[in-house]
């Protein structure tokens, strides 16, 4: 068999920190997809029983003693897969996570080079701060727009693996990644998914996170800007 008639092998990335409650749901609904040759779950320093959990569920797990960061925790699953097509899933998908296939086909069919899901608009929320620092630093310093520019459902051909550099701290990674693809001009296609994770609210929580999320978005713009 050629390299150009072979099946492009697929594998699925979670990173998790903490996930025992809903990690295996996640694994379990992406292992009913016949396309899907590997899961790797990356336990990224949890203190529950997301490794055993990840286990059971049948995935494999790659775990880090201390919790480093997604970006570190998906690095660490790319060294750890050959696969063509890598797919990076949060691990609190559960059921909704099946929708995966949706971001893996257009990049079987050579119609991009990365997917990324823009998920149903959520129930509750913060008032998009966020996400419209992020959209228009990605718009800036990567001449693309996107709805979803903090979407963590993706999916990427080994050209993206090969072409993108670090991947960012934390939750600057999604935003690294399109600036960094953009950049190298490959080819971007945002995908509608009705998958559902963990929403934070407008509460102490909820702002919490979203000012974590600013402050490290901040460093990759700040970062992606050094390197025009």
């Amino acid at each position: 068999m050629t390299e150009a008639s072979r099946t492009p092998k697929v594998c699925v990335l979670i990173p998790a920190w903490n996930e025992a409650d809903r990690i295996d749901q996640t694994i379990l609904a992406v292992r009913t997809l016949e396309r899907i040759d590997e899961v790797i779950v990356i336990d990224d320093g949890s203190t529950d029983e997301t490794y055993r959990v990840s286990l059971e569920a049948g995935a494999r797990v790659i775990r880090h003693t201390t919790n480093y960061g997604k970006g570190a925790a998906l690095y660490s699953g790319i060294l750890a897969t050959s696969a063509d097509v890598v797919v990076f899933l949060d691990a609190d998908m559960t059921d909704s996570a099946v929708e995966v296939w949706k971001l893996i086909r257009p990049i079987m069919e050579n119609r991009c080079d990365m997917t990324i899901g823009v998920l149903p608009r959520p129930g509750k929320g913060g008032f998009g701060i966020v996400k419209n620092f992020a959209r228009n630093g990605i718009k800036k310093l990567g001449g693309v727009e996107l709805q979803a520019p903090l979407s963590g459902q993706r999916a990427v051909n080994r050209k993206v693996l090969n072409a993108i550099g670090s991947l960012g701290d934390g939750y600057g990674v999604e935003v690294a990644m399109t600036i960094d693809a953009a950049r190298k001009g490959m080819r971007l296609l945002e995908v509608e998914v009705e998958m559902k994770n963990r929403e934070y609210g407008r509460d102490l929580r909820g702002f919490w996170h979203r000012g974590k999320q600013l402050v490290q978005i901040a460093r990759v713009l700040y970062s992606r800007r050094q390197t025009r």
